[in-house]
């Protein structure tokens, strides 16, 4: 296994993995699935501020995490949003964590000051997860989602980083 940052070409393995969450999942509002160049311009959009990391399996990429900014406004400009995706069939083996650790360790090098975490509920394992490295819960937001003909709830964890 290994962490590395997002090389070219790796937007198709990224894509496939996050098309299955936006077909299968409430955990992305998106409902549309994305080409691997729609996805590459999101990484490279992303990746001019913040990190966007791949965990290889037997050098096959099964999950991915990055940061994002949280708000366009400039006041906003020392707080991010992240986001860990893990391959259907590898869910269970400590990859999320492991992604998110890495994350948090590069992010802790740059500016940013506070990470904020929306999460679709119910999703015991992310709350887990967050929970896990510190994260506490700040708001809660009922049925502001629709998909799958269901309305979905919003949770935000917030960590500040020192």
């Amino acid at each position: 296994m290994s962490i590395r940052p997002y090389q070219m070409g790796d937007e198709v393995a990224i894509s496939r993995i996050y098309n299955h969450y936006i077909l299968h999942s409430s955990a992305t509002f998106e409902v549309e699935p994305l080409s691997a160049g729609q996805m590459q311009e999101r990484i490279e959009k992303y990746t001019k501020s913040y990190p966007w990391l791949v965990y290889l399996l037997d050098e096959q990429i099964v999950g991915y995490c990055y940061a994002s900014q949280y708000h366009s406004r400039d006041a906003f400009r020392h707080t991010v949003e992240p986001s860990v995706y893990v391959h259907q069939d590898f869910h269970g083996r400590g990859i999320g964590h492991a992604l998110y650790a890495e994350l948090l360790s590069q992010l802790a090098h740059t500016d940013c000051h506070t990470i904020i975490s929306a999460i679709a509920l119910p999703n015991a394992g992310s709350v887990r997860l967050h929970e896990a490295f510190g994260f506490t819960q700040v708001g809660h937001l009922a049925q502001v989602g629709h998909k799958f003909g269901q309305w979905i709830d919003l949770g935000y964890w917030q960590k500040t980083l020192n």
